[in-house]
């Protein structure tokens, strides 16, 4: 059985918990916080040095980083999967593209707005810089939007890995100081993603098996 190591606040963590609902892959959930360091002590650096989650246990005892190639992963590991996946070399190079996209001028700024805000209190040096990641925080929702303004979806015309890797954090973007409501093409493609098969919220988390590490 797989399991998976996650923050249940993560939107990367998140990004795992749906495809793996969505695929109706059974698996155990550890819950770690990473605000209480849980993921740099030893037993955790055995999985992932880097000491982040998520992290997904394959039943072969592998240990699978970074939610985006996890996604990959899965997509290309089962049969039901498949269907998430590119299914060209063309859809290939979109998928990675806008999963790069995600990682690079996405996350680093609507992600981290967000977590931020989680935090109990913002250092003054993040006062500081929380503008600016807001600023490209939205010059990356305009980017989306303006691809959905003539798409459905970010691959193909169809729900796929890629949409996960930008929902997660996209739609709770407004936790991070976001106005969605001036992106309308973006709103109703997360209603789009929110009406899929299996879909699970982000305060879905599951009971928790075991220890966390």
């Amino acid at each position: 059985m797989y399991r998976l190591y996650d923050d249940p606040i993560s939107g990367n963590g998140y990004k795992v918990r749906l495809a793996l609902a969505q695929l109706r892959i059974d698996y155990r959930y550890h819950a770690l916080d990473v605000l209480r360091g849980e993921t740099r002590q030893p037993t955790f650096l055995t999985k992932n040095p880097l000491g982040k989650i998520p992290v997904l246990e394959t039943p072969d005892g592998r240990f699978l980083s970074e939610s985006n190639a996890i996604l990959w992963y899965l997509a290309g590991a089962h049969p039901a999967g498949r269907s998430f996946g590119p299914a060209t070399p063309d859809e290939e190079y979109e998928t990675l593209r806008w999963m790069f996209f995600e990682q690079y001028s996405h996350e680093p700024n609507i992600a981290v707005a967000r977590f931020w805000r989680h935090l109990p209190e913002m250092s003054e040096l993040q006062r500081k810089m929380l503008p600016e990641r807001l600023e490209k925080g939205y010059q990356a929702l305009a980017v989306m939007e303006k691809h959905l303004a003539g798409a459905d979806y970010f691959v193909g015309n169809r729900y796929g890995i890629a949409d996960i890797a930008l929902y997660a954090y996209s739609h709770v973007a407004e936790e991070g100081g976001f106005d969605l409501s001036v992106y309308p093409a973006l709103g109703a493609w997360l209603k789009r993603v929110a009406r899929q098969p299996n879909h699970v919220a982000i305060t879905d988390v599951p009971a928790a098996a075991g220890t966390a590490a």
